[in-house]
């Protein structure tokens, strides 16, 4: 009998990414391998999309932790950092001096935030230094930081206009304090929108009392007793400028893709760790790169549905290689079980494949990876409704075999544009309409075929699903309940017959409410359902309003 190794994985970085690979792992097989996860933040893993709640207080810090990986066969060390790999001995050095040995070594080391070294932000040697009131939102310290700012401070400045900036300066703003939004760019959100679009959104911004200055350029921070008191920006009329006073400011001006370990191992980096489209670096096929400090051939936007699409298809290819190698070693013997079930085999498909279908089945060819699905954008930003995805936005003219149809209403505070091609929605922009964005999102991802005349797309329910539900039971199974981890009615339904019960065992369960969080909604609503019907428990059916975003 041939003695089962595990194989060895070591995963440098703690965060969505880094911890969903794991939990993909474990999924996939509790014993296959022997996985060691260092992590430089002290904090189990968190939601970093929800950051920006936490600043607005729609959500408690202690609410966006995210299910700790457990085994038998992993190990996590919070608190720590990798700092060497050497790859000709396959092994990671820690900050403390630990050696980890590997058969994989995976880098999930994520991104940090840019600053922009102006006058106020660094000190006499040019090194970035941010003197007290100034936060870059990046980390779950930083979130702190600034709520705890936001008590002393009724002015705050939010320098760049890209979602994160549109987040944090609407949460601001709904915490009382006056605040100026500051970006170089024409309109806010300039990577996802077109000018049009834009100006609907600043509208809005304006009337949750948000002061949005675009086409501003910010030149310094202005510091008092080390600390920020205002921000001068660049007028244009060749005079000095002129000074917003603000007591806090927040730089949400981009990130930048942590490779100085990668680089230092001597693998292939420019703005991120260089990969091919299965995750391996090119330099060393033992080495993988996953979410915001990879740099595939398709690129990346930085968006977590990419990463945890990337822990997903790793996760199939290094399971694959496990099989691979128990063939090799027991090809006289009957062939051992797989750790992995896929569907329409004798047993019910492993819940790490049942997840996610749509995201899941993507596989990397000659041609790339579909990005599909990955790529949606959605603001949150309360009643600012405003979501992007696929071949939209910016001005693009549409290419040969497209069209594209838009609908521009700024009194009304919408603008809705969506772009078609060989009969299915290749990509759109919704600003100012949830229900149609809702209805977009499900067209886009799902791959339905659209109305002959695609300016139907702009007013109506693209599908009759999309319609209010009297009941969850009218709800199709495949219906999409949460758009973030692909998860349907019918997945959290199997997870209710397995023994899920309330809202955390679902999402440790299914991953539903683990992304934006904009399904928890529904998804207690279905939970309250499964109750009533299946048993027998008391409570009335959900409303209808609860499933309408479905």
């Amino acid at each position: 009998m041939t003695l089962h190794v595990p194989t060895k994985i070591v995963v440098v970085g703690n965060g969505m990414v880094g911890s969903r690979l794991v939990d993909e792992l474990v999924r996939r097989s509790a014993d296959a391998f022997d996985i060691t996860v260092l992590g430089a933040e002290p904090y189990e893993p968190y939601n970093r999309v929800l950051l920006s709640d936490v600043v607005a207080g729609r959500t408690d810090v202690a609410a966006i932790s995210m299910p700790a990986v457990s085994g038998e066969h992993v190990r996590t060390l919070r608190g720590v950092s990798a700092v060497s790999v050497d790859r000709v001995r396959r092994t990671v050095t820690d900050d403390a001096g630990a050696v980890h040995p590997y058969d994989h070594l995976v880098l999930a080391t994520g991104s940090q935030a840019r600053v922009f070294p102006m006058p106020g932000l660094v000190d006499d040697d040019g090194v970035v230094e941010l003197p007290g009131g100034v936060h870059a939102l990046r980390t779950l310290d930083d979130a702190r930081e600034i709520v705890a700012a936001t008590m002393n401070s009724s002015r705050a400045v939010v320098v760049g206009g890209g979602v994160l900036g549109v987040e944090s300066a609407y949460g601001l703003a709904a915490r009382g304090l006056d605040v100026t939004l500051v970006d170089p760019a024409a309109a806010p959100m300039n990577r996802q929108l077109d000018a049009d679009a834009g100006s609907v959104l600043a509208a809005g911004l304006t009337e949750h009392g948000v002061t949005v200055r675009s086409g501003t350029r910010p030149t310094e921070v202005l510091v008092a007793g080390g600390r920020a008191v205002g921000v001068r920006i660049d007028t244009g009329d060749g005079g000095d400028g002129e000074v917003l006073a603000a007591g806090l400011v927040v730089l949400t001006t981009g990130t930048v893709p942590e490779t100085g370990l990668a680089a230092a191992a001597g693998l292939p980096t420019d703005r991120g760790i260089v990969v091919g489209h299965d995750l391996a670096s090119p330099a060393d096929r033992r080495v993988f790169a996953v979410g915001d400090c990879a740099q595939p051939p398709q690129g990346s936007r930085g968006l977590v549905a990419e990463g945890w699409d990337h822990a997903r298809r790793l996760a199939d290819h290094l399971a694959s290689l496990v099989v691979a190698l128990q063939d090799a070693s027991q090809r006289s013997q009957e062939r051992p079980r797989e750790h992995l079930r896929f569907p329409n085999e004798d047993e019910r498909p492993s819940m790490a494949v049942r997840l996610g279908t749509l995201l899941a089945t993507r596989a990397a060819t000659d041609d790339g990876v579909d990005t599909r699905g990955t790529d949606v954008v959605k603001v949150k930003a309360g009643p600012l409704s405003v979501v992007s995805m696929g071949a939209a936005g910016t001005g693009r003219a549409p290419r040969p075999g497209e069209r594209a149809v838009r609908l521009a209403d700024t009194v009304g505070g919408r603008y809705i544009e969506a772009v078609v091609a060989d009969g299915v929605l290749i990509g759109a922009t919704c600003v100012g309409d949830a229900q149609v964005a809702a209805d977009l999102t499900a067209a886009y991802t799902r791959r339905s075929p659209v109305p002959v005349d695609p300016a139907f797309l702009l007013l109506t329910p693209v599908m009759p699903s999309a319609e209010p539900a009297t009941s969850p039971e009218h709800m199709p199974d495949d219906a999409t309940v949460c758009r973030c981890n692909g998860v349907s009615k019918h997945d959290i339904t199997c997870a209710w017959d397995d023994g899920a019960r309330t809202k955390d065992d679902i999402a440790a369960a299914t991953r539903a409410t683990t992304g934006c969080g904009s399904c928890t909604e529904a998804v207690c609503g279905l939970a309250d359902w499964l109750s009533a019907t299946r048993d027998g428990g008391p409570g009335a059916e959900p409303e209808a309003a609860d499933l309408a975003s479905v």
